[in-house]
């Protein structure tokens, strides 16, 4: 995927934008200044700042957003640590093209492990330009000062002393970060490793937090737009004479665009009714249960991944398991519908967003309007959940565009039905697998084919000598592929499919050879770290060898995504007349190297769990060719509270490892575990998600 460019900034332009105090930048790359080559993938260029202010307060700008996962309390505690400052010292600005630097957005558990470092070290080279600020003003050298909540003072005389304000009052001192500073390690921590209230707790319990919907401005119009029946139709003819009669409402139909813009939403709702539309039928196509053949059938030449020894030969002496793994069209459902207001003004537009890429929304938007990119701003508000459904912002480019056409400010909000229809799902995808197990319970071949899902998660940690991985298509979706709607990054994408057909794979060889899952595990896998992070699960969990089905309704499944290892053990119950299955517990051990807000991540992991059961019990999109069924959810099932088992969660410590990401992990084994638990209490293997209660009660009884 081709990521766009940043802006083009001179130096002296940037600091006049961030006003007095003194300026840390952080180059990770080429440099930011006009003309210069900017590499694609993050973090190459400038990609975080942060200001010190004359009232000594820090502010941190970031591309990075907050949609729930809690970053704006971790990344401001990686700040104050390294600064030595309080939390409340920090004020975090986040996702606005005008005020931070570029980056192409928040997915894939990479703002910890990949942002946050950057961020630290550019705490600690200014912690570094302070304390030599600060031995000059106090004539002392700088061994001998100490440096506690925004004062510098020198040791055994603390009315020798200067604050952070005092010493950025009336200068712009720029520091560039060229080379690895001085981290404070784990054992001087007194901000990071601990749980401090939320920065943005408050706002949204109390109702006060601001979304992109809740943006008003004078003037603005609400939009409601035309929508096709179904993907693939095309409009042939649109009467809106009768929507043009409404008192106030605007009606656009311009390059493909039928809108109807009023002061009220409801009148703009009800003019929309009014505009008779037709049509072309699009070609019929498969629905949910005949897509896998339409996709293989459509499937590109693979692409090579790991390969090493001879998979076409297996020893007589081998057992050979064979099985293939399906899983269905699966909607972000956020609580949150994508919504945009937009405003132009002075050659100026500013877009409110929910969006989880700013920059690549600013540049996208540029586009349609024909406008240069330093000339159209996105603020992005908090956002109401992503998991990567908000990567794509097709709101903001609607708004942008009725604004332009009518002159005033214009604001897009979805409605649950068009959330469903423009949706990016995760993909319907197919995994092959072939496999040879020896008389010692080792796992000798492995053969791995996955459609549509990618290689994310597939990877081997366990010790097969001989593998061959290949790869048709991708998660990410593209123009002209095989899907008949849009697809794309769904909360770890491709992982949740490729570990559920890894893990369960591994189970029934485990149960194959009459091996306890556990045991098996332990048997084939030579890392150390995963074997460790097993342990502690089992341990947790109170596991107890016997080979299934044991009719305990026990599971284990292991992961590793984001630079975490997560190891998930679940007991499930199931009703054998309704198909019903019921998780009672789930336990969790993760290594997530270093860990900045432990509650914080104790939550991610609690999260990824809650929403696994959707994938894993109830969300499968119901479809007919390019015909969206599901409109809402009294037809779409996501979990409810009733649903959820009791979750422990044991965080494994390795300080000696930068932060991983804590958004994903857990969530990608749920697949695996729940099904490896269903076959331990039943004796049935599940090869597809999710596991409908129809399906299961079928195999039941069969």
């Amino acid at each position: 995927m081709t990521r766009p460019r940043a802006a083009e900034i001179d130096r002296r332009s940037f600091l006049e934008l961030l006003g007095g105090g003194i300026v840390v930048l952080v180059g990770l790359g080429p440099s930011a200044l006009v003309g210069q080559e900017r590499r694609s993938t993050y973090p190459t260029d400038l990609n975080a700042y942060l200001r010190i202010g004359e009232d000594g307060r820090v502010t941190v700008f970031s591309g990075k957003i907050e949609m729930g996962q809690g970053v704006m309390t971790s990344l401001a505690q990686m700040i104050a640590e390294e600064l030595g400052l309080p939390l409340e010292s920090i004020e975090m600005v986040l996702g606005d093209t005008d005020r931070c630097p570029w980056d192409m957005g928040t997915f894939g558990s990479m703002t910890t492990r990949m942002f946050g470092p950057a961020l630290r070290t550019a705490g600690a080279e200014a912690r570094a330009a302070l304390l030599g600020l600060a031995a000059e003003r106090l004539g002392a050298p700088r061994e001998q000062l100490v440096l506690d909540k925004g004062v510098i003072s020198v040791k055994g005389d603390p009315s020798r002393k200067v604050t952070f304000g005092q010493l950025a009052k009336g200068q712009t001192i720029v520091r560039t970060v060229d080379e690895k500073a001085v981290l404070r390690t784990a054992r001087e921590f007194a901000v990071m490793g601990r749980s401090p209230q939320r920065l943005d707790g408050r706002d949204k319990v109390t109702g006060a937090a601001k979304y992109a919907a809740d943006v008003r401005l004078p003037g603005m119009l609400y939009a409601r737009i035309l929508r096709p029946p179904a993907h693939g139709a095309a409009l042939r003819h649109a009467d809106t004479s009768e929507a043009e009669r409404q008192p106030g409402v605007r009606v656009v139909n311009q390059d493909g665009l039928v809108a109807v813009l009023h002061a009220d939403p409801e009148a703009a709702e009800s003019a929309l009714g009014r505009i008779k539309a037709e049509w072309s039928t699009p070609p019929p196509g498969a629905d949910a249960d005949g897509i896998f053949q339409e996709l293989l059938a459509k499937a590109p030449p693979p692409e090579a991944g790991d390969h090493k020894g001879d998979v076409s030969t297996l020893p007589a002496s081998s057992r050979r398991f064979e099985q293939t793994y399906h899983k269905g069209y699966v909607a972000h459902a956020t609580m949150e519908p994508h919504a945009a207001l937009a405003s132009i003004e002075n050659g100026k537009a500013t877009i409110w967003a929910s969006t989880q890429t700013p920059f690549p929304t600013r540049d996208r938007i540029a586009k349609v309007l024909g406008m240069d990119a330093k000339d159209v701003r996105v603020i992005t508000p908090y956002v109401g959940g992503g998991f990567g459904g908000k990567s794509a912002g097709r709101q903001a480019d609607e708004a942008a565009q009725l604004a332009r056409i009518v002159g005033r400010p214009v604001q897009v909000a979805w409605t649950r039905a068009e959330e469903f229809f423009y949706d990016t799902f995760d993909p319907a995808s197919i995994v092959r697998i072939v496999s040879g197990l020896d008389a010692a319970g080792r796992v000798t071949h492995w053969d791995y084919e996955v459609f549509y899902a990618g290689e994310r998660g597939s990877e081997l940690f366990y010790d097969v000598p001989n593998v061959r991985l290949r790869t048709y298509g991708s998660w990410w979706g593209g123009d002209g592929g095989p899907h008949r709607f849009g697809v794309g990054a769904w909360r770890g994408p491709g992982a949740n499919m490729n570990i559920f057909a890894r893990e369960s794979h591994m189970d029934a060889m485990a149960a194959g050879a009459g091996i306890d899952p556990v045991e098996f595990r332990r048997r084939n896998i030579k890392d150390a770290r995963m074997l460790r992070v097993l342990e502690t699960a089992a341990r947790t969990f109170g596991w107890t060898a016997a080979a299934g089905p044991s009719r305990r309704g026990w599971g284990v499944a292991c992961g590793a995504d984001a630079g975490a290892y997560t190891v998930l053990m679940a007991q499930v119950k199931v009703d054998k007349a309704t198909g019903a299955v019921n998780v009672e517990r789930i336990v969790c051990a993760q290594d997530m190297g270093l860990v900045v807000n432990p509650d914080g991540a104790t939550m991610q992991v609690e999260g990824s769990v809650t929403m696994g059961l959707g994938y894993v019990l109830s969300e499968e999109l119901r479809f007919s060719g390019g015909r969206i069924l599901d409109e809402n959810f009294d037809t779409y099932e996501l979990p409810r509270f009733s649903w959820l088992p009791r979750i422990e969660t044991t965080l494994v410590p390795n300080d000696d490892l930068a932060p991983q990401g804590g958004g994903e992990p857990a969530i990608v084994p749920m697949g695996a575990v729940v099904a490896n638990a269903v076959f331990d209490a039943t004796g049935v293997r599940v090869t597809r998600l999710p596991i409908a209660r129809a399906r299961l009660r079928a195999a039941l009884a069969g």
